[in-house]
Order: structure tokens, then C-alpha cells, then sequence
């Protein structure tokens, strides 16, 4: 919603300016594979480059296997970019993957700021694996300075696998469009039964309560999921908590944990 000031500035009876675009450095990977082409020569080259990238999209799916595939059972940590170090949402995610780290749990995010580097400085200063997988986009956005292993993406499926992979579970904390994107693509896996035993804890009740609340009232009531489907959530305040829940999943899958 705008604010008032932005408000006052826009007149009645008149459209209001277009959003600025953002600037961009260069096209990325991910936007020339998915970009629709129009004229029939571009359609020409498409058809052969886009078979070649295969082969781009198959070497990042091995090089990441390569890098990570000494991981197990990590945890994968989402959340705004845009959170401050003195947001209390920071602090938690912070103290949330100190835990983890001290526990043994590998923690991995996207490797960028906000929620992702709280969580892996949280890691790093515990003396745990913090992981940070980012990606290529079209404002560059930096790896933050608490990783043991930094890996750079340009194919945003290609992330995600990762992320699923060597995770046994998601904490998500407060974020926008791109930890909706990670959260309901964890739970479609686990509703279709792809994922087994991977818990997804959302962390700051307040923040969650209005999507919870049409989950259940809307989604559920109205079939659009099945009974218990909403079950597959847990939200909590409590940074022990978040640990204990994914130690619980580690335990049943035979995965060794220290105590808290």
C-alpha cells in the first residue's frame, strides 16, 4: 500500500506514473532459456541454442551435485533479502542456525543478505557449515561475508534442487515473493509424495497468520487441498523449536545429531 505522501501525489482522475524498471547489467541465463521469441529468425536460433543450453543446464545440476554431494542433512534457511541486521526477525534467524551449527546440521541459504546471511553468520560464528548457493540475476546481488562454501547459480531450477536435496527441512522466516516460491514448492513435494519426512517449520506467527488463516478457511474448507494438507506447517516463535523439529526428522532418518 502506498504511503500517504506517494498517495497525496497522485491525482484523482488521472493514471499514475509506471513503476521505474529496473536497470540490468546483462540478460541472465535463466531469462534467455524462459524469454518467448517473436520474429522467425530468432525462432530459428532459438531452436538450436536452446538444445545446446541442455548441456549448460546439465553441468550446473552435476557441478552442484559435486560440490554438496558431502552434505547431509542440512537445513535450508529462507527469507527476505531485505531484513536489517537490527530487525528482531535477523536476530532469530541468527540464533536459529547458531543452534543448528552446534547441534552438527549443516545450514544453507541463498547466500545473500537480510534472513540468508543472519542465518549464516549464525552458522559461521557457531564454528557449522554454512553454505551459501546464490544466483545469477539481473541486479547483482552479493554473496554475504559468513560462508564456508559459496556457489554460484544461473539457473533458478537448477538452486532449488539444491536446496531440497541436501536439506532434511525448511525454516522459513518473513520474506516476499521468493521464499513463497521456496515454501509452496516444498509443500507440493511433500502433498504429492515426493518428499518424505521433511518438515516445514515457518518462523514469526504474526507475520504467517494471514496465510495460515486462508489455508485453512479457504483452501481446506473449500477442497481446494486435502484433510491434513494444512498439517503440513508448523509455526512457531521459538528459535528452539525450529531445531528441535528437524533434529526429530533427522533422528527418524537415521541421520546423527548432537543434542541441545
Amino acid at each position: 500500500m502506498p504511503d500517504r505522501k506517494s498517495a497525496a501525489r497522485v491525482k484523482v482522475g488521472k493514471t499514475a506514473p509506471p513503476p521505474k524498471t529496473r536497470r540490468k547489467s546483462h540478460p541472465t541465463e535463466d531469462e534467455q532459456l524462459l524469454n518467448v521469441p517473436v520474429a522467425e529468425d530468432v525462432l530459428r536460433l532459438r531452436r538450436t541454442s536452446d538444445s545446446w543450453r541442455v548441456l549448460s543446464i546439465q553441468g550446473e545440476f552435476v557441478w552442484g551435485f559435486d560440490n554438496l554431494q558431502d552434505v547431509a542433512g542440512g537445513v535450508s534457511f529462507f527469507g527476505s533479502a531485505r531484513t536489517p541486521a537490527t530487525d528482531p526477525m535477523y536476530r532469530a534467524a541468527e540464533e536459529t542456525a547458531r543452534l543448528f551449527a552446534k547441534a552438527g546440521v549443516p545450514v544453507i541459504t541463498g547466500g545473500g543478505p537480510g534472513i540468508m546471511e543472519a542465518a549464516n553468520k549464525g552458522a559461521f560464528e557457531a564454528g557449522g557449515l554454512s553454505i551459501g548457493c546464490n544466483i545469477e540475476l539481473p541486479h547483482e546481488q552479493k554473496s554475504n561475508q559468513y560462508l564456508s562454501r559459496s556457489l554460484d547459480f544461473k539457473y533458478f531450477f537448477v538452486r532449488k534442487t539444491m536446496f531440497v536435496k541436501y536439506a532434511i527441512g525448511f525454516a522459513v522466516f518473513p520474506g516476499g515473493f521468493g521464499t513463497l516460491d521456496e515454501l509452496f514448492e516444498a509443500l507440493t513435494l511433500m502433498q504429492t509424495d515426493k518428499l518424505t519426512d521433511f518438515p516445514i517449520v515457518l518462523f514469526g506467527s504474526k507475520y504467517w497468520s494471514g496465510m495460515m488463516e486462508w489455508i485453512r478457511n479457504t483452501m481446506l474448507a473449500e477442497g481446494m487441498i486435502g484433510p491434513g494438507d494444512d498439517k503440513l506447517i508448523t509455526v512457531t516463535d521459538e528459535p528452539r523449536t525450529v531445531v528441535r523439529t528437524l533434529l526429530d526428522s533427522r533422528k527418524r532418518l537415521g541421520i546423527a545429531s548432537v543434542g541441545l
